[in-house]
């Protein structure tokens, strides 16, 4: 069956409002023939007069009114299409998926999406909890337009990884502990550990770590939440290597301190995205590049 083109719907709708073929050629800048010929096709299309044409007058047909009523729901439908479509290109609405670990979405992100809602209060940001290796799977998936990973990573084709954020690790103790002002492997590893899971690039540069030294303990536990591990420090239950971001940890537990490494240890941070991006996803990156 031959589909009815919009052309020719907007060319009856012109026609009908204006009472005349010849002001429709003159809006919809087409030759006088070629108004007549649209009109020509709808009607061998639909099988019946759509235009009643009498002493210089032109009406719709009763089949006419009921097709122009759809077709000025089809228009304004189309119209409001290509609206939102031409709004999400120039960034002024859209949808900006995202992954991050728990901790970058605790203590880094809430500054962008702050950012990010007072700019372009129509970007709807969605956030996923993942690891890093999660997150450049989905990325890489296309259902993932922002990651933020611990680096390194390997390059991956597709995907842009940079360099975002340095962040030192710092060694989270029970204030009842006596601490020395700087924290060794050697001294940490008779102590009781919490410890970020194998998986976590966070176990890797911990690990590593404690072997320059000559140092392999075993952690009393493993888990993959900062906040959560925090919590068990706080309560006495052992010590953790954790990032330390900045300003985040200034409201800290007085039940616990923070202590610096020996030697220093570094977490970096990147941020990953497909080779090329849409203006929302742009404009978010551009936020939070700017966050270090």
């Amino acid at each position: 069956m031959r589909e009815i083109s919009l052309d020719r719907l907007r060319t009856l709708v012109t026609i009908a409002d204006h009472r005349s073929f010849a002001e429709a050629a003159r809006i919809l800048h087409l030759a006088p023939p070629t108004v007549s010929l649209h009109i020509q096709e709808l009607e061998d299309r639909i099988g019946a007069p759509l235009l009643s044409r009498k002493r210089g007058h032109v009406r719709p047909t009763a089949i006419g009114e009921t097709l122009l009523a759809r077709a000025r729901r089809l228009l304004a439908d189309t119209e409001l299409a290509v609206d939102d479509i031409q709004r999400q290109v120039q960034g002024l609405e859209g949808r900006v998926r995202l992954g991050a670990s728990t901790g970058a979405f605790a203590h880094l992100l809430p500054q962008a999406l702050e950012v990010l809602e007072q700019r372009h209060p129509s970007i709807d940001v969605q956030i996923a909890v993942l690891t890093s290796q999660e997150t450049l799977t989905r990325l890489k998936e296309g259902t993932l337009d922002i990651g933020l990973v611990a680096l390194p990573q390997p390059a991956t084709a597709g995907l842009v990884i940079k360099p975002w954020r340095r962040d030192p690790v710092m060694a989270f103790l029970p204030a009842k502990w006596p601490c020395p002002a700087r924290v060794t492997p050697k001294w940490l590893s008779g102590r009781p550990l919490i410890l970020n899971d194998s998986t976590t690039q966070l176990s890797r540069l911990t690990t590593e770590w404690f072997a320059a030294d000559g140092q392999r303990p075993a952690a009393r536990i493993e888990l993959n939440y900062n906040d959560a591990i925090r919590s068990l420090v706080a309560a006495g239950y052992g010590a953790a290597l954790l990032p330390h971001e900045g300003g985040a940890n200034a409201a800290q537990d007085t039940r616990m301190v923070v202590r610096p490494l020996r030697p220093a240890l570094w977490r970096q941070l990147g941020i990953a995205h497909a080779a090329q991006v849409d203006r929302s996803t742009q404009l978010a990156l551009d936020v939070l590049s700017k966050l270090r």
